[in-house]
């Protein structure tokens, strides 16, 4: 029977305890994490690659179970769980980005990590958990890893920072704001904000890893007792490398500047796959083609690396603060409830906006329960190949577009009026027409365009992605740079994603390559991406200074209220006289638990038509009121005559 070894601590009120040795006994390693009664279960397994395949092949899954919320799906015919939920794959994607900086460039073995959803409080929220999990795993396992890491949330209600907030606490705070950091860096951010300061957000996310220090110091005291001995692996020998590095510099310096320069992605790719080649067949009797490929990238980043930091130089021929040019058009689809095209550089989206009944909202099902969702942002790029010049099989939409559809989502909402001023459903589809990076946020911007084209009351939203060139040798020798090209993604090592308005932040992402960034990288990026945001969103204004009017071919919404106890009334035995109302008139109506009854319809006069029936049902006739009605039948001591509805 294998010894079961535990670690807690208190962590803001709650009890969080790590344990290992029980469950899960065939995995390299497993830890079961609580705090309060939320329960997750992380697993890492890992072997070797029948061959290398170029990249590291690491995979993150967030499994949701129903029964821990204890419930069973609402569905009639199916109630197992089946495909990964959104908010699964979203966590998923969150653990990935805090944990694959560190791992060893060289280590390139299979690595699955697994973390499971056993039991939730409506407390404690598993996202948090789940990473506290993974990186307690990964450090106890054989996997090498530079660990461990610290996580911690921050919210802000009434310009107090509060700190790991509970799930209900949430729900009131301005700011969602989770760092996953190390002792002396950040690691990963992600944010969601209702228009906060740059300010609170670079405070939050200092308070944030002075939090998450005390989960790094349990881990750490974890692994002294229960630690796997790391797994080697082998590496180029240094001197090799070196010299490699030196000669393929030396006969390539030339036309790798030529290609990073190339205004057209495809042809710096073409050029560098034909450099690539070249090597390949001057080598290839003592190296592979992979290992020349790594070595042809690690040249070219060094020789961008140079450009930037000893002479200020883009491959574009901007400044390190510069946008690309921007091009914007509106209204450009003539039967769509709102359309946005924006072109930033290569990049080029096109956002549409459809408006519908209020029951047209997403319900979604979860361990915690049921919602309605009724603003939806779905990002295409996987099934429109020819955004980057491929010939490629068109797939449904992956976990990229499911991320980066909801940080356009998280970037807007906090903007979308409320039901009770904007009683509508919205969907707004991104269509990647054109990939040279940055499509996440152009995306914000087409949508935040494409939602005054439609009408709908906001405050103009934008986003802008910054990248970071850092002298190898020295940390503290570094360059922010606003708004990426494609080149300088793949070869610099941070994508700090941030979105916001005039007033403030609403959506951050940032990842990085590195073992995390400093303080005054968050600094740098966050001013330069407040400037930028400005920039952009001076340009949208020109091409939209306010919100338009409603297309024609648009559902219209009335609200009225009716007292809860006249629902029953309002509905009839069966729903007999609703159905009735909605098959007289031709409109849609949405009726709420508190009396509020939504009608919608393409057609005025139907909405009117179904108010007017609804308002007779309930009129209080008063004496000396005069009526036009209708003589239904006659008796011998008078007429029924139907005056209401």
């Amino acid at each position: 029977m294998n010894r079961v070894r535990t670690k807690e601590i208190d962590l803001n009120g709650r009890k969080l305890k790590l344990e290992t040795g029980k469950l899960a006994m065939q995995a390299d390693s497993s830890v079961v994490a609580s705090w309060g009664e939320t329960v997750v279960l992380a697993t890492i397994v890992t072997q070797p690659q029948a061959e290398d395949k170029g990249y590291f092949p690491l995979s993150v899954e967030f499994v949701e179970k129903h029964y821990a919320g204890g419930r069973i799906s609402s569905s009639r015919f199916i109630k197992r769980e089946s495909r990964p939920s959104d908010e699964a794959v979203l966590t998923g994607r969150l653990i990935d980005r805090s944990v694959r900086p560190l791992f060893p460039k060289e280590f390139h073995d299979e690595v699955q990590v697994i973390v499971t959803v056993l039991s939730i409080d409506q407390t404690n929220d598993p996202d948090i958990l789940g990473l506290i999990a993974a990186s307690a795993a990964l450090s106890i396992s054989s996997v090498p890893w530079h660990g461990p890491l610290g996580v911690a949330r921050i919210g802000e209600a009434e310009g107090k920072l509060m700190i790991n907030p509970t799930i209900e606490e949430l729900e009131n705070s301005n700011m969602d704001l989770f760092v996953a950091a190390t002792k002396d860096k950040v690691a990963m951010v992600e944010t969601k904000a209702s228009q906060v300061s740059d300010e609170v957000v670079f405070n939050a996310i200092k308070e944030a890893h002075v939090n998450s220090q005390p989960i790094i110091s349990l881990i750490e005291e974890f692994v002294k007792e229960v630690g796997k001995e790391k797994q080697t692996y082998s590496t180029l020998a240094e001197e090799v490398e070196e010299a490699l590095l030196k000669e393929v510099k030396q006969v390539t310096k030339e036309r790798i500047e030529q290609a990073l320069f190339d205004e057209k992605t495809a042809w710096h790719d073409s050029m560098a796959d034909q450099i690539k080649a070249e090597l390949t067949t001057k080598y290839t009797e003592v190296l592979t083609p992979l290992i020349i490929s790594g070595v042809f990238d690690k040249v070219a980043k060094e020789i961008m690396n140079d450009l930037v930091l000893g002479q200020k130089k883009r491959v574009d021929g901007r400044g390190m603060t510069d946008v690309r040019p921007i091009d914007i058009e509106v209204g450009i689809l003539p039967r769509t409830h709102g359309s946005a095209l924006f072109s930033r550089g290569d990049s080029q989206i096109l956002s549409v906006v459809t408006l519908g009944a209020p029951s047209l909202g997403q319900t979604i099902e979860g361990m915690e329960g049921e919602r309605i969702k009724r603003f939806m942002h779905y990002y295409n790029m996987s099934i429109n190949p020819f955004s980057t010049g491929e010939v490629k099989r068109i797939a449904a939409p992956n976990r990229r577009d499911v991320g980066h559809g909801a940080l356009g989502e998280k970037a807007l909402e906090p903007v979308i009026p409320k039901e009770d001023k904007f009683p509508y459903a919205i969907r707004i589809v991104s269509e990647v027409l054109g990939a040279n990076a940055s499509t996440s946020q152009a995306a914000i911007c087409a949508s935040s365009l494409a939602l005054f084209d439609a009408g709908v009351p906001i405050e103009p939203v934008a986003g802008i992605a910054l990248g970071l060139i850092t002298d190898h040798e020295n940390s503290e020798k570094f360059q922010v740079i606003t708004d990426m090209r494609a080149v300088e993604d793949f070869y610099g090592e941070m994508d700090f994603k941030v979105a916001g308005t005039k007033n403030g932040i609403t959506a951050i992402q940032m990842d990085t390559k590195l073992e995390g960034i400093s303080f005054a990288v968050v600094e740098e990026a966050l001013k330069q991406g407040k400037a930028a945001r400005e920039f952009i969103l001076d340009a949208m204004g020109k091409a939209i200074p306010a919100p338009g009017e409603m297309s024609p071919h648009a559902p219209r919404v009335e609200i009225i209220h009716i007292k809860p106890e006249e629902i029953g009334m309002l509905i009839g035995p069966g729903g007999k006289n609703i159905n009735g109302i909605i098959a007289k008139t031709g409109a849609q109506i949405d009726i709420e638990d508190d009396g509020t009854i939504m009608v919608s319809a393409t057609n005025p006069d139907a909405i009117k038509a179904a108010l007017e029936s609804i308002e007779g049902q309930f009129k209080e006739v008063t004496v000396g009121e005069e009526f036009t009605g209708k003589v239904v039948r006659l008796a011998a001591f008078g007429a029924f005559v139907n005056i209401l509805p």
